[in-house]
This record gives C-alpha cells, structure tokens and sequence, in this order.
C-alpha cells in the first residue's frame, strides 16, 4: 500500500480528465429530524420488547453467569470492523487517503449509514464528504466508494446462496418466519443477487452494457423525462469503471479480502455478546443467524433498519436461542455497539468538519477597499 500523494488513482484519473463526464456535486443534507426519528423509533421498539420479555429477577440470576471476556471480544469486533474498514479505504485509494484519515472517513460512512434507509447505504453522501473533507476530487472518492460498495455487494450476492445451503443443515432460519416469511426472503435475496451480478458485469466487464438497459428502460413513457439525468449518470459511472478495470487481479482479491472481516465482526458481535452472558449458547448457529439478519437488513426501508432490526434480533435470537429475559438487554447493547455509536461519533465528525470548515473561512484574508480617486 503506498501512501504517496501522487497515487496511481490520481495519475489515472487525471489521464481521463479530459474523456471523464463531470460530475456535479448535488447538494447532500442530513436533518436533524433523520437522526431524532430513527432513534426514537429504534429505542421505542426496544421499550416494547423489553415489556413484554424483561423479567429483573431472572436476568439478575442469568447475570451472574457474565463472562467479561467475552463481553471485550465483543467490544473488539467494533474495533476490527472500524479499523479494516478504515484499511479497506486505504488501500483501495492507493494511500490517497491515509489511515487515519481512512479511520474517520469510514466511520462518517457508519454514520450516513445509520441515518439513511439501509438500501442507500450512505453511499452518495460519504463521496461528497471524503471530497470535501480530504480536498481529493470528487472522481477519486466516486471510485473509491463505487469499488467498496461493489465488493461489499459482491460479498453479501456470495452470501446469500451460502446461508440458503446451510438453511438445510441449521436451523439458520427461525420456524417463526412461517412459509410466507421465509419465501419472501427468498424472492428478495434472488433480486438482489440478480441485481449485483448485472452491476458487477456491467462495471467490471462490460459498462456498455447497463447503459444500453438503462437508455433503453427510460424510453418509456413513464421514466422519459429521468432520461438525461439517467444517462449522464451511467456516463459518470462508466468513466470511473474505467479505473477499476485497469487495476490488477491481485488488487480485486486483496479488497475482497480486506471486505470480509468489517462483515464477519458485524456476524461475531452478537455472538460474543449472547455467550457473555449465556455460555449454553449454539455459537455456530447464532454466527449464522446474524449473517442470515444482516442479509435482511438490507431490505429494510428505515435508516439503519430502526425498528425493523430489532424486531428481527428477536425472532432470530429470542427462545430457544437464550432465555427470554437476556433478549432486551443484549438487543440494547447490540444496537448500542452497532448502531447508536455511529451516529454519536457521526455528530461529533460533523461538529468537527463544520468547525473546521468555519475556521479556515475566518482565516481567509479580506480583500480591501480600493479608494476611489475623488
């Protein structure tokens, strides 16, 4: 990994400035109402199932059984996730960003994550942060973020066919689902594996192609008028492909690489957490089941699945995977490790970044007056 200013994602990007489609920087806004009503809807439906499942003085008994090391490995797979996130950033960008510049660009990731709906990702919002707050052209972020959402989505499309075969050997999905339940998983996980497989041909293999399906899509009359806006777009991301497919195979394997372990802390933190305080626990199986939830976050409408999560926590791990009483508060302490978190760090990183930015505008000189000659 280099960390030369004068990277090889500079030196190709700026080879293709002149072919490269500009890119306009639309204006990203995150509210206040888009941090305030997913908490509150997050914390709301942990009020409810702590209701209905909290018993004081049976999880004051199963409390004694708290293992503190386990609790740590806990703590450790945020860090693991966070700090090969931050690697990830760092050497997909060729050292264009630097670790830990890398470290606070992924955890402001986290946070555009956590506050919008999970089929958004965050994505757009954190190419303009990067841009804007590393002073790299907005084209190098735009690749960065495509090729790490790529290998993220790649990830997850190998994912799904993995856990549907293990389903026939563990209780991967719970019998709560139901038929209805269960066959609507599989219709969405088909999509999306549909879906990745014609975004990775089309950015890796073959940009033309999607941006004939695309022109072609938006010649109905419904979808007309997006049409410019459409092909522009795909002429963007055409450009950028451009940079990933001159990369070397060993750089797609080593991302990939990287990609998996920020994926496998998200599957280990409920695991260590539930067998800190359960050791009678199917570890194997609760690894698996938070795979399985992962994948089904992902079709949740709210920002960082508020809401939706938790009632999810509670059907993959909720009886007979541990007693009834240690679901609220491990569900608390999940989403306070995985969720919460992320958006109080996210708050601080703005504060930050609207200071700084206020700072160097203050510094800047004032031009004065030129006397008129009166």
């Amino acid at each position: 990994m280099s960390a030369s200013p004068t990277s090889d994602l500079t030196t190709k990007a700026e080879v293709r400035a002149d072919d490269a489609p500009p890119i306009p920087e639309a204006r990203q806004e995150i509210k206040i109402s888009n941090i305030l009503w997913p908490l509150f809807l997050s914390l709301s439906v942990l009020a409810v199932i702590s209701y209905y499942t909290f018993d004081l003085g049976t999880f004051k008994q199963l409390l004694r059984q708290l293992n503190p090391w386990f609790l740590l490995a806990a703590v450790g797979t945020v860090v693991a996730r966070i700090a090969f996130g931050a690697l990830r950033l760092n050497y997909l960008s060729h050292g264009l960003l630097n670790f830990r510049e890398s470290v606070r660009s992924q955890l402001a990731w986290d946070f555009f994550g956590a506050v919008t709906p999970s089929s958004v990702g965050g994505g757009p919002f954190i190419v303009v942060f990067i841009s804007k707050d590393r002073g790299i052209p907005l084209g190098d972020s735009t690749a960065i973020i495509l090729f790490s959402t790529l290998l993220e989505m790649l990830w997850q499309a190998f994912l799904i066919p993995t856990i549907v075969v293990l389903s026939f050997y563990f209780d991967v999905f719970p019998a709560a689902m139901g038929t209805v339940g269960f066959s609507a998983m599989m219709v969405a996980f088909l999509i999306y594996v549909g879906w990745v497989s014609l975004l990775a041909y089309s950015t890796l293999i073959n940009p033309r192609f999607l941006a004939v399906l695309v022109g072609t899509a938006f010649k109905l009359p419904f979808l007309r008028r997006f049409r410019t806006r459409a092909l522009r777009t795909m002429g963007e991301m055409r450009s950028r492909s451009e940079l990933l497919r001159s990369e070397t195979p060993m750089y797609y394997v080593k991302g990939f690489l990287i990609s998996l372990v920020p994926w496998l802390s998200r599957y280990a933190l409920p695991m260590f957490l539930i067998w800190s305080v359960y050791p009678a626990v199917d570890k194997l199986l609760v690894f698996l089941r938070a795979a399985a939830l992962q994948l089904g976050a992902l079709f949740m409408p709210t920002p960082g699945g508020a809401g939706a999560v938790e009632g999810l926590y509670l059907l993959f791990f909720g009886p007979p995977i541990m007693p009834q009483s240690l679901v609220a508060p491990t569900l608390l302490v999940w989403r306070l490790l995985s969720y919460y978190l992320f958006i109080f760090v996210g708050i601080y990183i703005a504060i930050q970044y609207v200071q700084r930015r206020v700072t160097a505008r203050s510094a800047e000189p004032v031009a004065e007056p030129v006397p008129s000659d009166t």
